[in-house]
């Protein structure tokens, strides 16, 4: 009879092995490749993907230094609950599909280093907001939007900062230097998500508050929308929230049906959206039909236009700032009290400062 704990410590290598297989594929190697880097022959690689051979310290780290990946990576299981998951296959190894595993081992390392400031007791465990009704649909997400706006104190204003809008939610985001749009996680009591900062500002908000709708929700497994909706269902209604989230329908309803593209110009330089997702309102609101829409969206406003709708005043969101207040503060302190390094802190704070920027500690030595 095999012994249940053989059978366990099998499974543990295989799923290692996939680890190690979607890293490679994600970096374009061959298992020929790989092997040459990490001082292996092909065969070698090739069992240790099947799960049919261990790893040795070694020979992770060597791994982890090729993928440029942190070794948790490979060790640790990845929460069940994870928004935007794509199976990466050899004959799905696209850019999307590379774009998408590197967001998502960014994303578990940040849900780990989240962690990690909890358990030195530096960070608290904010109550993760979640709508109460049923969304099955586009028009309940968006009223679903509407109920976090109001629960934030939004109301119908702009919302000026979409990190401190995710924090208020129970949401940990990051923005990374990554490309790609962003992914999101719920471990337990935690939800973290990332988004990749390359792209225009506009889109980066609507990523955040796509990834806060997956959160706010609940996730793609137990959406009301059910099992047998299709994964474009189901980020359609997402994206609904997160378009009524940034810039309500009422808001663009109130200008009346002789909206100009002046005044649409003007909402999305103080709501900070997109230009696709303003016309896409504005057709929501009933004040664009969609020839019209077609015809608008072709004018996509300059960036002076932009500008001068808001007084030439700079709108910046989620690009200098990469972390969460609570975060950046409870790094601050866990540093101050020597609980990490300074090298440690700026790891943590994904390059929104550096060493120089930190006050000297007593006691502590230079970094080399």
């Amino acid at each position: 009879m095999c012994d249940y704990r053989t059978m366990t410590a099998q499974q543990e290598w295989t799923e290692i092995g996939q680890r190690v297989r979607e890293a490679r594929l994600a970096a374009r190697m061959s298992q020929e490749e790989l092997g040459r880097r990490i001082g292996l022959d092909r065969t070698m690689v090739a069992k240790i993907e099947a799960g049919a051979r261990r790893i040795d310290a070694v020979e992770l780290v060597r791994l982890s230094s090729c993928f440029e990946l942190p070794l948790s990576h490979f060790l640790y299981d990845r929460p069940a609950v994870l928004s935007r998951r794509a199976a990466l296959l050899e004959d799905e190894a696209t850019q999307a599909g590379r774009e998408s595993f590197r967001l998502e081992a960014s994303l578990m390392s940040w849900l780990r280093d989240v962690r990690q400031i909890q358990a030195l007791g530096m960070l608290g465990t904010p109550e993760i907001l979640r709508y109460p009704g049923t969304v099955d649909s586009g028009s309940a997400a968006r009223e679903a939007a509407n109920w976090l706006r109001q629960r934030l104190g939004h109301g119908r204003e702009p919302i000026s900062s979409l990190m401190a809008t995710c924090e208020q939610a129970g949401l940990f985001l990051a923005v990374l230097d990554l490309p790609g749009d962003g992914a999101s996680v719920i471990d337990g009591d935690v939800a973290a998500a990332v988004v990749g900062r390359f792209g225009d500002p506009g889109r980066r908000r609507a990523t955040a508050a796509h990834e806060l709708g997956h959160i706010v929700l609940g996730d793609e497994y137990s959406s009301d929308l059910g099992v047998s909706a299709s994964r474009a269902d189901r980020e359609s209604v997402i994206d609904a929230f997160a378009a009524e989230l940034l810039l309500p329908t009422d808001v663009i309803s109130a200008r009346g049906s002789g909206l100009t593209r002046d005044a649409l110009v003007r909402l999305t330089a103080l709501y900070r959206t997109s230009w696709s997702l303003a016309v896409r309102q504005a057709v929501q609101a009933a004040v664009l039909d969609e020839p019209e829409a077609t015809g608008w969206l072709a004018q996509t406003p300059t960036r002076a236009e932009l500008l001068d709708a808001v007084g030439w005043a700079p709108q910046p969101d989620l690009d200098w700032i990469r972390v969460p207040p609570s975060f950046a503060h409870a790094v601050l302190d866990a540093r101050r009290r020597q609980l990490i390094s300074t090298a440690r802190a700026v790891e943590l704070m994904r390059g929104q400062i550096e060493e120089k920027d930190l006050p000297a500690i007593d006691g502590e030595e230079a970094e080399p």
